[in-house]
């Protein structure tokens, strides 16, 4: 998934607005992503420390708190949650800017936070 959204990646914002295969292509990527986070971090929170998130964003804040994610890790996918719901339930209009935003960042941040869980089951 990570190579796919980096290969995604050098996509222009013009690609995004103008061809409805590439935007959706990307927004499928992106959510995807965004999904495994979550997915992955409550399965952590709940089998190994017996707590229950509030919501997605939660999620990533009680990652950080037990030690699974670093603080800057934290930080960075914070919004995540949100920008997922825009995604998938379109509370807003999905803008192909934001959507080239996340884009830009995604690679490496879904990167390290699989390096994050694949360190911390190794501890």
């Amino acid at each position: 998934m990570i190579s796919r959204l980096e290969e995604l990646a050098r996509l222009d914002r013009r690609a995004l607005r103008d061809s409805f295969r590439d935007a959706w292509a990307v927004e499928r990527g992106l959510l995807l992503g965004a999904e495994i986070v979550f997915d992955v971090g409550n399965h952590i929170l709940s089998a190994e420390f017996g707590a229950s998130a509030r919501d997605y964003e939660d999620i990533i804040v009680q990652l950080g708190t037990v030690g699974v994610i670093d603080p800057a890790l934290r930080d960075e996918l914070r919004g995540l949650g949100g920008f997922r719901n825009i995604l998938v339930h379109g509370y807003l209009r999905v803008d192909p800017d934001r959507v080239a935003e996340h884009l830009a960042v995604a690679p490496a941040r879904f990167s390290r936070f699989a390096q994050a869980v694949r360190a911390w089951l190794d501890r």
